[in-house]
């Protein structure tokens, strides 16, 4: 009968869903819902193909603005004032312009100046800011926005806090009784009164009875307080590395600079102070043999000196006053000198007289070298009275700029806060493109170093004939060597102390290279700082900002040796003349030190009584604006005599010479040889060079060139480059109409200009790089203009349109070259960008304006509002008039008025997109190449022409006219197409391409009209798809349009162009085939379901059609997640972060905040909740574990895994409930349980793409609109359901909280690195990416100076960068991370527990609601027992209540598993250290039980679970706390006391039993955790917890198994699997009284073989067993499949233990199961494991190779072991432990538990006499034993298995002799040999064993000799017949036999006992035997000699014959010996007599 009921129970389970599974199943197989979303007809177009969109602009005509209510209207429309025109001032670095002024400009002049003082002009979307691209979320606004977040508390992070009970030291040391003896119930609960204890705080409404909604409301509300707005701020940032659509704002145009450094001139001291002294600063390049800066002068001279030469100087300019200066470096290297070069005033004598007193006076012997001072000091008065004005070179030094910086020591950035000392050029702001590091060995910093104070000592004395810079470079190129030549000079001694430190940021008193006040200046009186300007060492492509126009002149060397006449002491003098009379000369050079700011002329140094001087002298001068022809240098040399000679001048002039500044138009630079003239030069002369010969004019040398001098001009005005010369040339002259014009030999007339200028613009792309980037702003402005304005050349309008845009490609081209290394990561040039963001406008219309007229200005439409400047702000000074509006009045009347209005109809977007259009393929190619500069400048044109014209009013449609767009769409499609060709030929430029073109689409969206783009849109889309039937590399394309799809969607108004207020129209005419989902009745309602709804949640057509935008990025997303998508490790990731960093966007927009509106925005993801369903089975499985991934889908669902096989099997589980087999639904695995993965199609995700998935479907769950939720819902199917309850469940795992610990454990940063690197070789396999486009990324990446944005970016990757990753994180950056983390789980779990509510509140009315209901539990199940917040627990508890109360049945009519699973949880929860966990557990646990209670009137079901839990809880859980669970314990107790309602009943009483039933078993393991230390305590006290359970079998499995995990943990596998043969036994046990079948086990006996052991588990006798009480036996493992779950785990822990012989056992009685249940899957596996068990068995026969076991007893001797005192056990050790391991182990151990000096081992094995212990100590003795095996025995246990396996008799021997001793004389050597018998065989359960059996037996000397003759003649035996045979052991064990030993070898163990007879007839029979035995020994030494005979070598032949004699004197020694006979040998023996050897004789001594 018993039986019988149990089955129906069984059946009833099933039978709820099985009718249910038959419908579903039958619907399922008229099309699977998602068997392939490529081509599923519900969608109406397939998804691989792009909906036809909406007429956008008409739909927004046809709904009334005001339609949608409050919050919602702004999702309608653009705002009006999206587009605004802003005027940026230009920033100006100085206080005044230093433009010229008041002069007369030429035309370029005027140009250049003009365009250095204009506004920026910008078009700004006022809301661009909020899109994704440039605000984007990063982890740093992540951090910013997690701020205030509130701390979770999670039970892990928990400390252990309020401890209580007496747990002190002497408590821990009471003696832990034997655990067999004392009995279960040792008085236990008077330890701890549970009634004493006090509860936590009761929930206040838990007793009261509401209705259900009421309760559902009240949970809901709490529910929904205190959430955070945002869910994904807590998710970590979107990826970087994806962020295609990221920009940034180009930087304004810049002044470029290099590092900057500042060095101040302190002080400067020589040993004597005769004279002033003046230094000049200068850096210079050695490598590149260049001077790198210009001069800076000082003067550091005391006020005594500088009034020396009072009689010469002016009043000193403050800004000549200097002593510090700032060096810009561009290109820092290690061969940078800061040279220092010193001058005094002209005097007589060469150098080296001037410098003796320097280098012999010194300053100590001033006193003694009064007089020569004193002299010195009158001589240099005099000089600088008469030849103050003149110098003369002195000494020299260097400084190696490289030692300063590296000895400085580079600051350590990290420790570095921020704000303190940021030199100027780590500010990435100013960074030039040339801030490039170079390569390799350059890679020298300047900034950062600390600063340093030099004093350089030594100075090296000037040379006359080296003054040179080709000299000086020799001298410092000799410095750096160790044995430089320059050490070997004397030196002049002197202290001159600078200061080196990079320069601040904005440093104060600066002076520009022009000498203007850099801001901040605060006092013009303050000494200032010069700005020195850099020449770089090599070119420097930045485009000029300012105004600048300098030249320097340097004169190299002068030859006079031919000159006649007294020309010795040389000086030049230079003088800008504008004219030639003298007073035409201009104050344009700048003075040095402590002069004038500027002068008219200036002198070089002397270098005395030299005819051929060299110079080292560099003239800086200021060039006026306007350059003329008549402008020229003039040199005079003068000879200068330095003494006083009466009727001599002072100077004589003795040359002239002269440089026309002016030809042809152009400034002329460089070097020059000229020819000197010795008489003035004639009038007129300035117009020609000095080259020509003019009549009359006597020259030095005959006309040969003999004075050496180079010009060098920097100016923004000059381009200096003869392509880019005549090209301004040819434009100015065709704006001022200045005909004829003279073009160096060529006259330009009207006729040939236009030729001229065509030729110009065909040869810009000649000119030199970096001239070109210098004046690229100047160049491209001018070809706008001739592209909208084309020239009108003698009343005809010539068209250069052509012409000018091809120049302008070949100039971007160019630009773009020289600018390679500076490009951003879209490789866009920042030169470029910025020019047309700031720099491009549309031309002015004043120049063309015929008869002057006035020009006419037009107000900026939102100026005002842009930048808070009056609305009565003209653009007229910035010129930005629309000149291309033809309805802009032009002044009437005028004489070119037709003319005008053809001018001013041209439009520069127009005119680019024809051009670009019809261009030929060469300029296309180069256009191409920078596409996006195209695109930005059309755009900006568009927008211009829409807000200067006033056009924005307009309504979209036209504002354009029809040819434009059309020429758009040519272009839009040509562009398309290159992309799609150019993918796999050039993947990068395929890849800037389809950016830029995204982002020109995006920027029209913000212009025309919207429906246009989105066409434009479809069509590349079609384009692509096209292509991609054809595509060799599919995934390449894909990625592409993903980028491109994600790039749109980056629009700041995404969510307006996505129309996301008009409801969703579902289609007009549905097709016959209506989709598959809407056409199966749903689950839950009865009429069909709502198409509306359905559609909204589907990618279907209406919904793509109207979500235009989001329906293109879902289904790149659906697409990728296909199960046969290429490339999809790829895609996933791109297309999951695409929606991810969207979803981030709208939760960070305050656009969105609303929650109304926020919900509108969820709308466009809905279909995000379908798309995650199907892709389930392949995203990543956080809970882990065999088949989990579909866990609840099979529940309910007969197409679990049927992705890929629609018509094909059905899920067996499935098959079995249609069948109403015995396996219920819930129990997920079938027998035939396969691995899940082998039916998933397609690629799994990798874990962080899942994560992200989920993540964003939970941001959909969370935001979308319940009501709608819920509805769309009620129309799923329940595999669908079930799918989406599975896709619940796998969020609560993947979000679940780790712990603190687990962060401090692993960093996060590794873990990314290693995943982005997987990414990263996929790719690579992939092609997706080329080869070149990784080199150009990492050569981008490794430069240290590229866009910022690069370094930043890709940190997992710089290689460079690795070892100065911090991996290690702060301590507040973890908990930061906790912090945040505890939030997502929290946030996470309480969405998904909001969904489940909606499920659950759709599901009640439905028929199949038990299925359901059980999966929804199962995910709530779940996630209370998952590692969750309190706060989430207190919603989650709730939510279980409401659940059980509404539905009891789920609990206790159906599968036990939930409840059982329940109770687990609760009791989990109970024992928590939060109190409120607690509350809220306690509180679900008594409801649970009442709820039972009040069903059958009694709670067996969940008494029974809630014990089988406490049980498993203790044993599992490792910081398990036992007084918490107490205070619950007592907190239920209590609420029985108070529930009114079951007053009368027997509940309370009942209640009141469990709980003290419970509370023992805690007290029991109260002790458990005392012995926590002590596995073998441990296990003891588990195995009597166990066998306390004997009665009741559910708690016995689960305590068999706690003790399984327990020795696994330690790693005895053996006895692991002993405790699953245990539960398997037991299982069968019940199994055999509950149905009676022939292929399960009969019981406990079939295990028999496994462990005799086993008979243990048999069933007590029937009274105490009623298999049909409810809840009894009712556990998942007492099934079959239990059953064979247990087996299986027992083979596998035998397996890894190398019990092989064991498995086999196991198999056996599996393998009946499988074989009746056809399950030929498993019986392969299982007879491969035999097959596997059987080889290792064969291989490893010996059994050395795998070692079982070493066993020892121990015995425990005193009272301090309480039950243990004079116990003895036999230990079972891992194998090869040595005995002084364990008894270390026991020793430490104990020591621990009982203090110092108490443990004592005792070392021998001699029985222990009590009496002689000192009873304060404790004893343990350890003995090595041996198994031990009768002679019979041994017939069956053949293999070493047989002799490790089973073992219950252990022997060990002690060797003795009568006076003592352990040995002695042969004579006397006893031994005792014991034998232990154990209660049970080892392995067992346990791993020590109590001995029950002990007997002795004592050996005589004699018998010992036997023994010991045996074992000698054993081992020669086996080392004779060894195979292979081994030559070393058989010749050790011969000359261990053989050879002559001294003590106890065989001849004196012979000699002692055989020489005599004994007298004791009894001791005949051992004499004959040692006889005997010595015989067979000698027998086996022959034949091991022969053996070696025939083994050895030649080499060994002497050894051998060595053995041989000695094998002869042995034998001869023994022959008498042996030959004797006993007299009485055959006499029988007394009866009383046997053989003591007999194992008979033994006495059974019971101990």
């Amino acid at each position: 009968m018993a039986a019988s009921e149990r089955r129906a129970f069984a059946h009833k389970i099933n039978r709820t869903v099985a009718a249910e599974v038959r419908k579903q199943v039958s619907r399922e197989r008229s099309g699977s819902p998602h068997s392939s979303r490529r081509c599923s007809s519900s969608l109406g177009v397939p998804l691989t193909e792009v909906v036809e969109p909406l007429d956008f602009e008409d739909i927004l005509l046809s709904r009334p603005p005001d339609a949608e209510p409050g919050p919602l209207r702004d999702l309608v429309e653009f705002p009006a004032d999206d587009l605004e025109l802003l005027l940026q001032p230009r920033e100006c670095r100085t206080t005044e312009a230093g433009i010229p002024k008041d002069e007369k400009l030429d035309a370029q002049v005027r140009a250049a100046v003009e365009m250095y003082i204009e506004d920026w002009v910008t078009v700004h979307r006022r809301y661009q800011y909020l899109s994704a691209a440039y605000s984007p979320v990063t982890t740093e606004t992540q951090r910013e926005r997690q701020k205030g977040l509130p701390r979770q508390v999670f039970e892990q992070d928990a400390s252990g806090d309020e401890r209580s009970g007496p747990e002190d030291s002497n408590d821990s040391r009471r003696g832990s009784g034997s655990p067999e003896d004392t009995p279960r119930s040792s008085g236990a609960s008077s330890i701890f009164d549970l009634k004493n204890l006090a509860a936590d705080s009761l929930l206040p409404s838990l007793l009261e009875r509401a209705a259900p909604e009421d309760v559902d409301r009240r949970n809901e509300a709490l529910r929904r307080q205190h959430r955070p707005p945002a869910l994904l701020t807590l998710y970590p940032a979107p990826d970087e590395d994806e962020a295609v659509e990221r920009c940034s704002r180009p930087e304004p145009p810049r002044e470029h600079f290099g590092q900057r450094i500042l060095v101040k001139c302190l002080s400067l001291k020589f040993e004597i102070e005769i004279e002033p002294i003046f230094g000049i600063l200068a850096l210079y390049d050695v490598r590149e043999k260049k001077k790198i800066s210009e001069n800076f002068y000082f003067d550091l001279n005391s006020d005594s000196m500088k009034g020396l030469l009072r009689a010469h100087g002016t009043h000193p300019a403050i800004s000549t006053l200097a002593r510090s200066a700032i060096f810009s470096v561009t290109y820092p290297s290690p061969d940078i000198f800061l040279v220092i070069k010193l001058e005094k005033v002209l005097q007589q004598g060469d150098i080296s007289e001037c410098c003796e007193p320097y280098m012999v006076l010194k300053e100590v012997d001033t006193a003694k070298n009064k007089e020569k001072l004193e002299k010195l000091r009158l001589a240099a008065e005099q000089f600088c009275t008469r030849l103050g004005r003149y110098r003369m070179p002195f000494a020299w030094t260097a400084v190696h700029l490289a030692n300063i910086v590296s000895s400085a020591g580079q600051l350590d950035r990290d420790s570095d806060s921020e704000g303190e000392r940021r030199p100027a050029w780590t500010d990435r702001r100013r960074r030039g493109p040339q801030d490039r590091a170079s390569s390799g060995d350059d890679a020298c910093s300047f900034s950062g170093f600390r600063p340093a104070t030099l004093t350089v000592t030594n100075f090296f004395k000037q040379e006359a004939e080296r003054l040179s810079d080709e000299d000086l470079f020799k001298f410092l190129a000799d410095m750096r060597r160790p044995s430089s030549l320059l050490r070997r000079l004397r030196p002049v001694t002197a202290q001159l102390k600078i200061d080196i430190s990079p320069a601040p940021e904005n440093p104060h008193f600066c002076l520009s290279p022009e000498l203007l006040h850099i801001k901040p200046y605060p006092d013009p009186r303050g000494r200032p700082t010069k700005e020195i300007l850099e020449f770089p060492a090599r070119e420097v492509y930045a485009p000029h900002t300012s105004y600048r126009n300098l030249l320097y002149v340097y004169p190299h060397s002068l030859n006079f040796s031919s000159r006649q006449g007294s020309v010795r002491n040389l000086a030049v003098r230079v003088q800008y003349m504008t004219g030639e009379d003298p007073s035409q000369a201009l104050p344009v050079i700048f003075g040095k030190s402590s002069c004038s700011e500027f002068t008219r002329e200036a002198f070089t140094p002397v270098v005395y009584h030299n005819k051929s001087p060299e110079f080292y002298e560099e003239f800086k001068l200021h060039l006026p604006a306007c350059v003329t022809e008549n402008h020229h240098l003039l040199f005079t040399f003068y000879h200068v005599s330095c003494q006083p000679r009466p009727g001599t001048a002072l100077e004589t002039p003795v040359g002239f010479t002269w440089i026309p500044l002016l030809q042809h138009g152009r400034l002329r630079t460089g070097p020059f040889c000229l020819p000197v003239s010795v008489d003035q030069p004639p009038p007129s002369y300035s117009v020609l060079t000095p080259d020509v010969a003019l009549p009359g004019m006597r020259w030095v040398d005959g006309h040969k060139g003999v004075f050496s001098v180079e010009l060098t001009a920097v100016s923004s005005v000059h381009p200096q480059d003869p392509y880019l010369d005549k090209f301004f040339t040819l434009v100015h002259v065709l704006e001022e109409g200045a005909f004829p014009f003279r073009l160096k030999d060529t006259v330009l007339s009207e006729g040939n200009v236009e030729q001229e200028l065509r030729a110009s613009l065909a040869a810009l792309r000649l000119a030199s790089p970096e001239p070109l980037v210098a004046f690229s702003h100047h160049v491209l402005d001018k070809l706008v203009r001739l592209v909208i304005r084309p020239p009108i050349i003698s009343g005809q309008i010539v068209n250069l349109g052509r012409g000018a845009f091809e120049a302008m490609a070949h100039v971007v081209s160019l630009v773009h070259r020289s600018l390679e290394a500076a490009q951003d990561a879209r490789g866009h040039c920042p030169q470029l960008a910025a020019y047309v963001h700031y720099a491009f406008r549309l031309p002015g219309t004043e120049p063309s304006l015929p008869d002057g007229a006035p020009p006419v200005t037009v107000q900026a439409a939102t100026l005002a509002r842009g930048s808070g400047r009056p609305t009565s702000l003209y653009l007229a000074r910035s010129k930005s008039i629309s000149s291309s509006n033809p309805d802009l009045a032009v002044a009437p009347g005028s004489v070119d008025d037709e003319v005008s209005r053809i001018l001013a109809s041209k439009l520069l977007h127009e005119e680019l997109a024809l051009q670009w259009v019809v261009s030929s393929s060469a300029v296309r190619e180069a256009i191409l190449q920078h596409a996006w500069f195209f695109f930005q400048l059309m755009v900006k044109s568009m927008a211009l022409h829409l807000l200067l014209g006033q056009r924005l009013d307009t309504p979209r449609k036209l504002r354009f006219p029809g040819r434009f767009l059309d020429d758009i769409t040519a272009l839009v499609g040509s562009v398309g197409l290159e992309v799609i060709t150019r993918v796999h030929k050039d993947v990068e430029l395929a890849e800037h391409l389809n950016a830029s073109l995204a982002f020109f689409l995006s920027d029209l969206l913000s212009l025309v009209d919207r429906g246009f783009v989105f066409s434009l849109v479809r069509a590349h889309y079609k384009q692509v798809a096209t292509r991609l039937q054809s595509s060799p590399n599919p995934a390449a394309l894909l990625t592409l349009r993903m980028e491109f799809t994600r790039i749109l969607c980056s629009h700041e108004h995404y969510v307006t162009l996505n129309l996301p207020c008009c409801p969703l129209s579902p289609p007009a005419s549905p097709s016959p085939s209506v989709s598959s989902t809407t056409s199966q009745s749903s689950t839950f309602s009865s009429q069909a379901p709502d198409p509306k709804v359905t559609s909204m949640f589907e990618l279907s057509g209406p919904f793509r059609q109207q979500h235009f935008l989001a329906g293109l990025l879902l289904t790149e997303l659906a697409l990728a997640l296909e199960p046969e998508a290429e490339g999809a490790f790829l895609l996933h990731k791109k297309a999951i972060s695409a929606v991810h960093s969207l979803l981030c966007g709208h939760d960070t927009d305050p656009r969105y905040a609303e929650a109304t509106v926020k919900a509108r925005v969820a709308e466009l993801y809905l279909p995000l909740l379908s798309i995650a369903r199907d892709t389930l089975p392949r995203l990543h499985d956080f809970a882990e574990g065999p088949g989990q991934r579909s866990r609840l889908a099979s529940m309910l669902d007969s197409d679990t895994e049927g992705e890929g096989d629609i018509a094909g099997t059905i899920n067996p589980s499935v098959a079995m409930a249609i069948a109403g087999g015995p396996l219920a639904p819930g129990s997920r695995a079938s027998i035939s349980q396969g691995p899940p993965t082998a039916s998933r199609a397609g690629c799994a995700l990798s874990a962080e793409s899942s994560r992200t998935l989920l993540a964003c479907v939970l941001w959909v769950l969370k935001n979308a609109e319940p009501a709608l939720l819920q509805h769309w819902a009620t129309d799923l199917t329940l595999p669908q359901l079930g799918r989406l309850l599975d896709l619940l469940y796998l969020c609560l795992a993947a979000f679940e909280y780790k712990g603190k610990k687990a962060f401090e454990r692993i960093n996060s940063l590794t873990f990314k690195k290693s995943l982005d690197m997987k990414a990263r070789l996929e790719e690579a396999i992939l092609g997706t990416i080329g080869a070149r486009q990784e080199m150009v990324r990492r050569s981008r990446e490794r430069s240290p100076f590229g866009n910022p944005e690069n370094v930043r970016w890709r940190k997992s990757v710089t290689h460079w960068k690795q070892t100065s990753d911090r991996v290690d994180k702060t301590k507040d950056e973890m908990e930061h991370e906790a912090l945040v983390e505890g939030n997502l789980a929290t946030e996470a779990s309480l969405v998904v527990l909001d969904t489940l509510e909606i499920i659950v509140q759709t599901v009640m009315l439905s028929e199949a609601r038990e299925s359901v209901l059980g999966a929804v539990l199962k995910v709530v199940l779940y996630s209370l027992g998952s590692a969750q917040s309190a706060l989430f627990l207190q919603h989650g508890l709730a939510t279980q209540r409401a659940l059980v109360s509404k539905f009891p049945e789920l609990l206790f009519e159906e599968d036990t598993e939930l409840c059982a699973d329940l109770c687990l949880r609760l009791l989990r929860h109970c024992g928590s250290r939060i109190s409120t966990i607690r509350t809220h557990a306690s509180a679900s646990l008594y409801l649970l039980m009442r709820q039972n209670f009040e069903i059958g009137h009694n709670f067996a079901r969940v008494k029974m679970q809630v014990t089988m839990s406490l049980s498993s809880l203790v044993g599992t859980t490792q910081n398990f706390s036992e007084e918490h669970l107490r205070r619950s314990l007592k907190t239920i107790l209590t609420y029985a006391e108070e529930d009114m309602g079951l007053r009368d009943s027997t509940f309370a009483e009942q209640v009141q039993d469990l709980m003290f039933n419970l509370h023992m078993i805690l007290t029991d393991t109260v002790k458990m955790k005392e012995h926590q230390e002590d596995p073998e305590m441990l296990i003891d006290l588990m195995y009597r917890i166990a066998r306390g359970y004997q009665g009741s079998p559910d708690l016995r499995l689960t305590w068999l198994q706690n003790m399984a995990g327990k020795h696994a943990e330690l790693g005895n596998h053996a006895e692991a699997a002993q405790c699953m043969v245990h539960a398997a036994a037991l299982v069968a046990e019940y199994l055999a009284l509950l149905e009676d079948h022939r292929h399960l086990p009969v019981g406990c006996v079939s295990f028999q073989n496994i462990s005799s052991n086993v008979l243990e588990e048999s069933a007590i006798s029937d009274d105490i067993l009623s298999p049909d009480e409810e809840g009894f036996c009712s556990g998942k493992h007492f099934t079959e499949l239990g059953l064979v779950g247990l087996l299986e785990q027992a083979a596998g822990y035998f397996t890894m233990g190398g019990l092989y012989e064991a498995v086999n056992e196991v198999y056996k009685n599996l393998i009946p199961i499988l074989e009746a249940h056809r399950d030929y899957k498993k019986l392969a596996a299982v007879h491969g494991k035999l097959q596997e068990a059987f080889t290792k068995i064969m291989h490893q026969s010996s059994g050395w190779e795998r070692v079982f076991g070493t066993y020892f007893r121990v015995g425990f001797y005193g009272a301090c072991f309480g039950d243990l005192d004079e116990q003895e056990f036999v230990y079972k050790e891992p194998s090869i432990t040595k005995l002084a391991e364990i008894s270390h182990r026991l020793e430490e151990f104990y020591t621990e538990r009982f203090g110092d000096d108490v443990v004592e081992i005792i070392k021998d094995s001699n029985p222990v006499d009590k009496s002689k212990l000192d009873s304060q100590k404790a004893y343990i003795q350890i003995t090595y034993v041996e198994p031990y095996f009768d002679t019979y025995e041994l017939k069956d246990r053949v293999t070493y298995f047989d002799r490790n396996y089973g073992l219950r008799t252990f022997l060990f021997c002690t060797p003795f002799t009568p006076n003592g001793r352990a040995h002695g004389e042969l004579p006397e050597q006893h031994k005792r040999k014991t034998l232990l018998s154990t209660d049970h065989a080892f392995p067992y359960i346990k791993t020590r064993i109590r001995v029950c059996h002990r007997e002795e037996t004592v050996l005589t000397p004699v018998e010992v000799a036997i023994e010991d003759m045996q074992k000698k003649t054993r081992e020669l035996a086996f080392a004779t017949e060894q195979d292979p045979p081994d030559a070393k052991m058989l010749q050790m064990v011969l000359q261990g036999s053989v050879g002559p030993t001294v003590n106890q070898g065989p001849l004196e163990v012979a000699q002692v006992f055989l020489a005599e007879i004994p007298e004791d007839p009894k001791l005949f029979r051992h004499h004959n035997k040692l006889r005997l035995c010595f015989k067979d020994f000698c027998k086996k030494c022959e034949d091991a000699l022969r053996k070696n005979k025939a083994l050895i070598g030649p080499d060994q032949k002497e050894y051998h014959r060595e053995l041989e004699r000695n094998y002869c004197r042995l034998r001869e020694a023994l022959q008498p010996l042996l030959t004797q006979r006993l007299p009485q040998l055959m006499a029988p023996t007394p009866p009383g007599l046997r053989n003591s050897l007999n194992r008979a004789s033994f006495r059974k001594a019971d101990l």
